[in-house]
């Protein structure tokens, strides 16, 4: 393969990622600002480079055949690295500047990580930081694509299957949330079988979090709710909790603070089951950007504090 290793350039990575993501050649052009001729030529140089056909050509636009999701998984990564490294030499230069992707789980999102951002950027003020939400399905994908420096959250059970690097900061443990003022706040005791006849908001099915809360209930010998709305948005579930009744599952981390707030009353009803580490998701055998490293040490001095 030293003729692909040898003559690959960044533009055919580049290329094929984007054919990739849009699934159209004339797309792809535009994304690139290239001509779809040039383009096509393009296309044709890394088939013969590879010895290979990256794409299938339909009706509908072209896919990616195995040998082009392969090197569009290797592109994702090289141009990230690139990245990186131009990030690196801008931070040697002035020693300021930088850039980091973080992936945040809701977890994370209440305390940690804002205390950890603002004390990075009082240091280095020109950071740029960019913070995507979601849940491990699409935020581990998107993190060993290269598209995001680290993620942090609580942690999976499935590190070794996921292929991932985890490095344990503090404890959470999930709570039961309710409106303030809530027919069920006040009360000392509670079982989770008391609260069967409530609407719930729940974390989608897929995550752990809710596999978590699953187990809960089971450990009672109940079935957990059946009909729960499924969501991970914030500031939807805090509209259901105070405006609906609804019951919902947040970290302890996001649910004291809102407690604090006035918003909501943590039930007293222990779930231990979802007893876990909050902390830092990285990729196998990467090395992190400056930004992305300084992120890290702001981090764990941020989550040392906390514990204190």
């Amino acid at each position: 393969m030293k003729a692909m290793t040898n003559h690959l350039t960044i533009r055919h990575l580049r290329m094929v990622v984007a054919i990739v993501d849009e699934g159209n050649l004339v797309r792809a052009s535009k994304q690139l600002n290239m001509t779809q001729s040039a383009i096509t030529k393009a296309l044709q140089e890394a088939e013969v480079l590879t010895r290979t056909r990256l794409f299938d050509r339909t009706n509908r636009g072209v896919v990616p055949t195995m040998f082009g999701e392969a090197l569009a998984e290797h592109a994702r990564l090289v141009i990230a690295q690139l990245a990186h490294a131009e990030e690196h030499l801008a931070d040697l230069r002035d020693g300021t500047g930088g850039r980091v992707s973080i992936g945040t789980l809701l977890s994370a999102s209440a305390e940690l990580l804002p205390r950890a951002i603002a004390r990075l950027k009082r240091e280095r003020p020109r950071l740029v930081v960019k913070i995507v939400e979601g849940t491990n399905d699409v935020l581990i994908p998107a993190l060993r694509a290269g598209e995001l420096d680290m993620v942090v959250g609580r942690l999976s059970e499935h590190r070794d299957r996921l292929k991932v690097v985890q490095e344990g900061l503090m404890d959470d443990v999930a709570c039961v949330v309710a409106r303030h003022g809530h027919p069920l706040a006040g009360r000392t005791r509670i079982g989770l079988a008391d609260l069967l006849d409530w609407e719930w908001i729940l974390p989608p099915s897929e995550t752990s979090l809710r596999q978590q809360v699953d187990i809960a209930f089971h450990q009672e010998g109940i079935e957990p709710p059946q009909h729960a709305v499924e969501s991970v948005s914030l500031l939807t579930n805090r509209a259901l909790l105070t405006d609906a009744d609804y019951l919902g599952v947040f970290p302890a981390h996001v649910a004291r603070r809102e407690e604090a707030a006035g918003t909501l009353t943590i039930l007293p009803v222990p779930l231990k089951a979802t007893a876990v580490p909050i902390g830092i998701t990285t990729r196998v055998q990467s090395r992190l950007s400056p930004a992305a490293a300084l992120l890290v040490e702001s981090l764990r001095r941020t989550a040392e504090e906390m514990n204190g």
